[in-house]
């Protein structure tokens, strides 16, 4: 999902569209019998278009080890992706921050303005 596609839908509508993705890539080729189709567990509150039986668990990753195995594996491919974009957009700290808005990630936006990668719509948050 890039940024301006969430400035455009926001990012609870991006979220639900990124799991509806990966969840139309993963099911790619199963058949309709297979028994991974059988529930879609769903991190939240609100579910997600999908034919296939769904439950949506808020604070799921506590509550569900795929979805807790699956945070984890969306983190690590984050900060990969965010150590690379570090290496792209120099001077953000995105390798170390990883887009959470720190302090160092507010000074940084001060100093330098937005890459072209952030978000337009996201509103820094006070110190």
């Amino acid at each position: 999902m890039e940024h301006d596609e969430i400035d455009r839908i926001n990012i609870l509508q991006a979220s639900l569209r990124a799991m509806e993705r990966s969840l139309a890539q993963a099911l790619q080729g199963a058949p309709a019998s297979d028994a991974r189709t059988t529930l879609v567990a769903v991190d939240g509150r609100i579910p997600i278009r999908t034919t296939l039986p769904q439950r949506a668990f808020v604070k799921g990753d506590q509550r569900s080890h795929g979805i807790a195995a699956a945070s984890v594996l969306a983190k690590v491919t984050r900060d990969r992706r965010m150590v690379a974009l570090d290496a792209t957009y120099p001077g953000y700290g995105f390798a170390q921050h990883k887009g959470y808005p720190t302090a160092a990630h507010r000074d940084a936006l001060r100093r330098l303005g937005p890459s072209p990668i952030h978000r337009r719509t996201f509103r820094l948050l006070p110190d």
